[in-house]
Formats: structure tokens, C-alpha cells, sequence
């Protein structure tokens, strides 16, 4: 099961480093190449939250049976697309695919462990949940550049074939009822689709409209009214598509939280040191992705504590320890220089990656640990959709800092030449002699040519240092989340809850 949501989670990454290669060979128009990525990413967010739906009909192993299979099966569709259009139908189906089957390795770790085994799969699921970020540029840049871009989707053949082998041969055999396919809200599906879809498009078109743009206006709109919709549909029906319900638990709802802002700083770093190692640095893929195994290694090396630790501190402790140490690992990259490399980038990297399993284990305890078993589908789809969802936010948030604030800053560092600051002009990239001879004098074409691109790069360098401690300071306001949660009583009890299950 974990190699199958390994499988899902590499995709996004190993295909995000092959899309100009992609772009070449079907000859797709630059401005439609984001829909290879975006048209995965609504798909999985869609297929997410009704995962418990869907393991409530088909069993949780005949679904992720199925679901692998599918995923299988639209690789080899991608592989062998021959346009933009089909490639773009296997995808959808392959983010489907693969939407369902990472609340589902979350859900098995607590359906099929005893208490004491645990801690040891929920690592296991959580290093490779967040280690295919990590090393998901290493390994497309690889690919692309041993092989094709082909190989980047006819890699999941093997495994998923094996992953659907063993699954239907080891998992236990589950209760299915596909009586309940009589009663699917099939309304109530189509509300959360066009909800959640509305809202992807509205982040992925953001960056290049403006928030307040009317296209991106309407599209949130849409997606305001239509999940209001939905909920007040989901809570009104004995049978909803997502039971809503669960969200009523004080330790569900925190998880929740804290899974939104792990999305939001894992991806976000994990988006931030591509590219500028790519557009300052002048890095390929593969160098960025060598770069980038820090984290990784540092995860792992730092897993046994976490799962050692786990047993014996109260999930809300290690949460806040986590959060905190992640955010500060994501502060200590926003003073980059046009120079920052490998050994800028170690300290902080060491930081982060330390951190992750601390904000990943904690949480998902905090949030499945407790449930009952029949709940436990349905809120790890939910707890999973959040960090997706914290992802989704984080980029588009990014973008806009840093596509927005570039040009103002690149003006500012522009107007601090022409007043003769030095500091500035040593940052730029300038002779310091050369500055000090002729800065008062009229700047002829050849120099302003000359000059233009290095002022470009030092305001890109000031702009992505600016989204680092947007996204720390988001991630830190999980600390505050958890002392509002600790310091809050509820009045009454939810359904399906002990008086233990209430502590957080």
C-alpha cells in the first residue's frame, strides 16, 4: 500500500521537472503546459475526501485494488499519449486514481495495526509521503535526461502492477456493499466536485489575474456557494457523501489544521528551492534534486526519535515542538543571497527535514488515533484533503509574492544604484571600482543591457527570500492553533466519543 501511494505522491513531482521536455514533444502551447499538473491536482483533491465513500462500498482492499490498477493503467495511457488531449484524459484519471489511495494507506495504518505496531506504520506511510517531494526532482531530472519524458509515467507500470498483486493477496478481506451505490448522493459528488475544482482553478489563476481579478472572483464564488451546498446537503442526509460529523471532534478538527499548515510549508519549500536554484543559481534538474536529497536524509535519520518520542509525549507537545522547528527551518532560508548554494542551504535544510516527522506522526495520531474504526476512512480523506488543500494555497500565495513583488523591488534596487549605495551595487554583482568611478555618469545602452538581468536576479532573490517568511510565519500560526485548542473546553460531547478521546 505504501508503494502505491509513494507512486502517487513522486508523479506530481518527476513529471513537474519534464514539462518542458513534454511541452516539446506533443507541442503543446506554453500557456496550456500547466494543465499536465493542474488537471492531476483537481482530480486528487476531488477523489480525497470521498475515499471514505468508497471504501465504505468496495472494502478497503478491493479499493485500493482498484485504485492502483487505474493508476497503472492511465501511466501507460500517459506514456503513450500521442496529443495534448489524450494525455490530459489519462491524467485526470490517474490523479483519481491516485487521490484515493493516500487517505487509504493513513486509514489502514489504525484498521489493521494494534495500538503498539502503530507508530512504527505510521512512519513508514509518513517518510514516504513527504520523502517523494524530496526526491521527486532527483529522480524525474534523471529520468528525463537517461531516458524520455515516457519513462516518467511507464516507471508506475511495474510497481502498480505488483502493489495490486500483493494488495488483493495480503489485505484482509473486507465487507463490501455495493447496495449503497443505490443510495450515492450523486448530487451532493458533484457540488464537492465543482467546489473543490472552482477553488483549484481560482489558485492557479491568482498569480497571473490578481486575487481580485473577476475571473478569479467568480470562481471562488462558485466555490463558496457550491461547498455551502454541499455541507448543508452532507449534514441533512443519513447517508452524505462525507460525513461532515466527524469534524465535530475537537482532536479531528486540530489535526486538520495542523495537516493544512505541514501542506502548506511542505510544499512551499519544496516548490521555493527549485526554483531558485533553476532561475538564480542556473541549476538542472538533477543538481537540484541531488541539493534537495538533504532533507530527505535528514528525515530519515531523524525518524527513529520521532517514532520513539511518539509513545511517550503527548501528541499536542511533539505537534507544537514539530511546527516550530519546521518553522524556523523555513525562517533561516529567507536571507538568501544571489551566491546562496549548497552550503547556505545545508543548515536550514537539516532543520526542516529533522522537523517533518515530528509535524506528520503527531497529527495524524492526534487525529485517526482515537476513532472508532468506522469513522477512521472518512476522517483520514478529510485529514489528507487539508494538506493537500494547505499545499494548493501555499503555491498560489507564493506566486503572488514573488511575481508580484519582483518588479517593485527590482525598481527599488534600481533607484539605490543611481543614488550610488554600495551595499547594493555588491549585491547586484558590480565592481565596486568600476561603481564608485561612474556612477554619476549617464549609463549608455551596453551597460544598462549589462546590468538589467543582475538587477532582475537580485530582486527574484529578495522576492523568493519575502515568500520563505510568508510561508515560516504561516507555519509558525500552528503554534497558536494549538494553544487555542488546548485552552478551549467544549460544552458538550460529540458523537461517538470517551471522555479520553475528548483530551487532545
Amino acid at each position: 500500500m505504501c508503494l502505491g501511494m509513494f507512486m502517487a505522491i513522486l508523479d506530481i513531482q518527476i513529471v513537474a521537472t519534464a514539462l518542458p521536455t513534454i511541452q516539446a514533444g506533443l507541442r503543446i502551447a506554453p500557456d496550456q503546459m500547466s494543465w499536465i499538473q493542474t488537471a492531476y491536482l483537481i482530480a486528487e483533491v476531488i477523489a480525497i475526501p470521498l475515499t471514505g465513500l468508497f471504501t465504505r462500498v468496495f472494502s478497503m482492499r478491493w479499493l485500493f485494488v482498484l485504485a492502483v490498477s487505474c493508476f497503472t493503467a492511465a501511466s501507460l495511457g500517459c506514456a503513450l499519449s500521442g496529443d495534448f488531449t489524450s494525455l490530459i484524459g489519462w491524467r485526470i484519471l490517474q490523479g483519481f486514481a491516485g487521490g484515493t489511495l493516500i487517505p487509504s494507506v493513513f486509514s489502514a495504518v489504525f484498521l489493521l495495526f494494534p495500538p503498539s505496531k502503530e507508530a512504527f506504520a505510521t512512519t513508514l506511510a509518513g517518510v514516504l509521503a513527504v520523502l517523494a517531494p524530496t526526491v521527486g526532482p532527483a529522480v524525474g531530472g534523471w529520468i528525463t535526461q537517461t531516458y524520455s519524458w515516457h519513462w516518467l509515467f511507464l516507471i508506475n507500470v511495474g510497481p502498480g502492477v505488483l502493489a495490486a498483486i500483493g494488495a488483493a493477496c495480503l489485505l484482509p478481506r473486507g465487507c463490501t456493499e455495493l447496495r449503497l451505490c443505490r443510495s450515492i448522493d450523486i448530487v451532493g459528488i458533484l457540488l464537492l466536485a465543482i467546489a473543490l475544482a472552482s477553488f483549484e482553478l481560482g489558485l492557479k489563476q491568482a498569480p497571473d489575474h490578481g486575487w481580485l481579478s473577476l475571473q478569479v472572483g467568480a470562481l471562488f464564488a462558485i466555490s463558496v456557494v457550491t461547498m455551502a451546498l454541499f455541507i448543508r446537503r452532507s449534514l441533512k442526509r443519513p447517508c452524505p457523501v462525507v460525513f461532515l460529523g466527524v469534524l465535530d471532534n475537537r482532536r479531528v478538527a486540530l489535526g486538520c489544521l495542523l495537516s493544512f499548515a505541514l501542506g502548506f510549508g511542505l510544499y512551499g519549500s519544496s516548490y521555493l528551492i527549485p526554483l531558485f536554484l533553476a532561475m538564480v543559481r542556473g541549476h538542472n534538474a538533477l543538481e537540484i534534486g541531488k541539493i534537495m536529497l538533504v532533507t530527505g536524509c535528514a528525515q530519515l535519520a531523524t525518524a527513529p526519535l520521532a517514532v520513539y518520542l511518539e509513545k511517550r509525549v503527548p501528541p499536542v507537545a511533539l505537534s507544537a515542538f514539530g511546527f516550530g522547528l519546521f518553522g524556523i527551518g523555513l525562517a533561516l532560508s529567507g536571507f538568501q543571497t544571489n551566491d546562496s548554494d549548497f552550503q547556505a542551504m545545508l543548515l536550514p535544510q537539516i532543520v526542516r527535514g529533522s522537523a517533518i516527522m515530528f509535524c506528520l506522526l503527531p497529527p495524524t495520531r492526534l487525529a485517526l488515533g482515537h476513532l472508532p474504526m468506522c469513522d477512521v476512512p472518512n476522517a483520514s480523506g478529510l485529514f489528507n484533503l487539508m494538506r493537500n488543500l494547505g499545499g494548493a494555497i501555499g503555491l498560489a500565495l507564493i506566486d503572488t509574492v514573488i511575481y508580484g513583488r519582483a518588479p517593485t523591488l527590482a525598481n527599488e534596487i534600481a533607484t539605490r544604484l543611481r543614488a550610488g549605495d554600495v551595499p547594493t551595487a555588491r549585491a547586484v554583482g558590480l565592481p565596486i571600482d568600476d561603481f564608485l568611478a561612474f556612477h554619476d555618469q549617464p549609463i549608455d545602452a551596453d551597460t544598462q543591457a549589462l546590468i538589467e538581468p543582475l538587477v532582475r536576479k537580485l530582486a527574484l532573490t529578495y522576492a523568493v527570500n519575502e515568500a520563505w517568511l510568508v510561508i515560516a510565519a504561516i507555519t509558525l500560526s500552528a503554534l497558536l492553533w494549538i494553544a487555542c485548542a488546548m485552552l478551549w473546553r467544549p460544552s458538550g460531547r460529540a458523537n461517538n466519543q470517551t471522555p479520553a478521546a475528548e483530551a487532545p
